[in-house]
């Protein structure tokens, strides 16, 4: 009897749940609600096709001034950052020694000429001469003789002349000599720009070769950078790119490209890129890192 009545048991059991189930609708409802919906997946985002570089902020005309010749300095006119002008002095060095040479010069110079006239007058007296002889000859006064001794000592002046001539040029060309050696005792601006450094001071012995001021221009301003060169082809000159201070916070400023490296860094695999800035520089300087955005190369 108990064998029998377990499996009717079970069925009964079965049956009471399901009829549970049947009379509590919300909580079938309540359980499906809980089951995840499938969602989309999520967009992904396009890769910019901008590729951004850095390179510094140059300028074309940037040098050190050198003493071109020994000497003591005898005046400074300029100090880091006066502005200059090309022509501009900004020291001298003792001028006397090279003065005196060229005044020296000068005056041996005025001897010279002196003589190349008195020469070229001794010429056209003795021409004189040879004409009146010759006709003495022909009229039978005098003889060959004295006509050829006349005729050859005009000729030979002549040669004195151009002597004298030639030295004349000779001296000319060293007045200009000494004339530049007494340039190089002041110190110009190059070029218009401003003065960056100073490395004298009054009293100073400087030497040949030795630094004396750094002269920086401020202006066009350019940038250069460098780029991979799976870019070859990719970036032209006149194309526009976007120049910012490396700093943060920078001003963004508009750059034309002038000038592409037309061969490979061999080193670095890279082509190197000059770009000129476009209007006022505002918060940039030369020397400054930049940041460089180029659009549509990737």
């Amino acid at each position: 009897m108990t064998t029998r009545r377990a499996p009717m048991l079970a069925v009964l059991l079965l049956l009471a749940t399901l009829a549970c189930d049947q009379a509590n609708p919300q909580k079938q409802d309540s359980e499906a609600s809980t089951v995840p919906a499938s969602t989309p997946p999520l967009t992904q985002p396009t890769p910019d096709d901008a590729y951004v570089a850095t390179g510094p902020i140059v300028v074309e005309n940037q040098v050190d001034l050198t003493a071109q010749r020994s000497g003591v300095v005898t005046a400074v006119l300029a100090d880091v950052g006066k502005s200059v002008r090309k022509g501009d002095r900004l020291a001298l060095l003792d001028d006397r020694q090279a003065t005196a040479e060229r005044d020296a010069a000068c005056a041996k110079l005025r001897s010279i000429e002196a003589d190349v006239k008195n020469w070229e007058s001794e010429v056209k007296v003795l021409e004189a001469d040879q004409e009146r002889a010759e006709k003495m000859w022909e009229a039978q006064l005098i003889t060959k003789e004295q006509v050829d001794h006349i005729r050859y000592k005009v000729i030979a002046d002549r040669y004195e002349v151009e002597r004298e001539r030639q030295n004349l040029q000779n001296a000319r060309d060293h007045l200009r000599s000494l004339e530049l050696e007494l340039e190089k005792t002041r110190i110009e601006a190059p070029f218009n720009g401003m003065v960056a450094r100073r490395y004298v001071r009054v009293g100073q012995q400087v030497g040949a070769g030795e630094r004396l001021f750094w002269v920086t221009a401020v202006a066009p301003l350019r940038v250069k950078f460098a780029l991979p060169e799976r870019f070859i082809g990719k970036i032209r000159p006149g194309q526009l790119i976007s120049v910012v201070a490396a700093e943060a916070g920078g001003t963004v400023h508009q750059a034309k490209v002038i000038q592409i490296s037309p061969v490979v860094d061999p080193s670095s695999n890279t082509i190197e890129v000059l770009a000129g800035l476009l209007g006022p520089a505002g918060d940039l300087r030369p020397g400054m890192s930049a940041k460089i955005r180029l659009e549509n190369l990737r």
